[in-house]
């Protein structure tokens, strides 16, 4: 079984000695140093008290700089501090008083895998958070998490029903250059190829 590199930061010294102790001696990890070689730790985990800015910082600095994955090991956290850590790219968070070794690895191997890990309360929590800031936050002005605005959603549904740009600017009573320029932002805005694959994205969204 190939081990899985990992590198550890923390905010003091004693905290990143004692959690490279319990990883050394698992035969599932490697630890090694943050930015020793070429290569990026395919994990690396970053053990605080609390999410505060200067460690948002520290997470948007590993995002930027490496193509590692992020697990946070903190003793504090609330719903809307751990959609800061999302943004930021940290895929799995492990409170400090569960942080035991087999714990930590198990977490590791899942977020390795391509996955996220968050404690089970931490979870319904940011479920609401989620569903507050669109109902409150992004609905009001017309977005969604997915990155569509509700005018570009409608567009697409007419896109997906068989209907060219001048049937859409009818019934939405926009201008045709309108829908084309909406088309045209979601293409380049996502990355998407062509009208078939915005339609294909939107539906994978489940927005229609």
């Amino acid at each position: 079984m190939e081990r899985i590199t990992v590198a550890l930061r923390a905010q003091d010294p004693i905290s990143q000695a004692g959690v490279a102790s319990q990883l050394r001696t698992r035969p599932e990890v490697s630890v090694t140093e943050w930015g020793e070689g070429d290569m990026s730790p395919r994990i690396v985990v970053v053990v605080v008290d609390a999410v505060d800015e200067a460690v948002l910082t520290m997470l948007r600095h590993i995002q930027r700089t490496s193509t590692s994955r992020t697990v946070l090991v903190t003793t504090d956290i609330d719903e809307q501090k751990l959609v800061s850590a999302a943004e930021c790219g940290v895929a799995g968070v492990v409170r400090r008083s569960e942080a035991t070794p087999e714990h930590l690895v198990q977490v590791i191997g899942t977020v390795a895998r391509g996955e996220g890990h968050l404690p089970s309360d931490l979870l319904g929590r940011l479920l609401e958070e989620v569903g507050r800031l669109q109902g409150q936050v992004l609905g009001p002005r017309g977005l969604h998490f997915t990155g569509l605005a509700a005018r570009e959603v409608d567009v697409l549904r007419l896109v997906a029903e068989g209907y060219d740009t001048a049937d859409i600017a009818t019934k939405l009573a926009y201008s045709e250059r309108t829908i084309k320029n909406v088309l045209h932002s979601v293409m380049t805005r996502l990355q998407l190829r062509n009208r078939s694959h915005a339609v294909a994205y939107a539906m994978r969204q489940g927005l229609i």
